[in-house]
């Protein structure tokens, strides 16, 4: 059994751009994006789990996802796709034949995803 602690923080000296809490993150958001789905298939494709990353960091982070996205190294969804390759590549997560990296590209801009939905969740929040 691989110690994921241990194996994400050698993924982290290989590939220094990415933090070891965006590793973590991608766990969370890949559990937040499966149980918003509710029971059936257990495959997430990279728009899926984008989808996950932007709900679980408006809901942790509010204002501040684009943050401490940036603090990780983070700064667009081409980055989550590095990263979630990085650990099918040391064995964490597993992919189908059909996914690719290029499947977390462009996928949203993030002061659109998160600066500009957590404003309109306020307004809408107002009384």
């Amino acid at each position: 059994m691989l110690d994921k602690d241990a194996v994400i923080l050698d993924l982290v000296e290989r590939d220094p751009r990415y933090k070891p809490a965006a590793y973590h993150f991608v766990f969370d958001a890949l559990d937040h994006t499966l149980s918003n789905r509710g029971g059936g298939r257990r495959h997430v494709s990279g728009a899926e789990i984008m989808e996950g990353v932007r709900s679980l960091a408006l809901d942790r982070f509010g204002f501040l996802a684009r943050s401490v996205f940036k603090h990780w190294g983070v700064t667009k969804t081409d980055d989550f796709g590095e990263i979630v390759f990085n650990l099918i590549s040391a064995d964490l997560l597993q992919k189908t034949a059909d996914d690719r990296k290029e499947d977390f590209c462009d996928l949203y801009d993030f002061e659109t995803a998160f600066d500009l939905a957590f404003e309109e969740q306020l307004q809408s929040a107002e009384f």
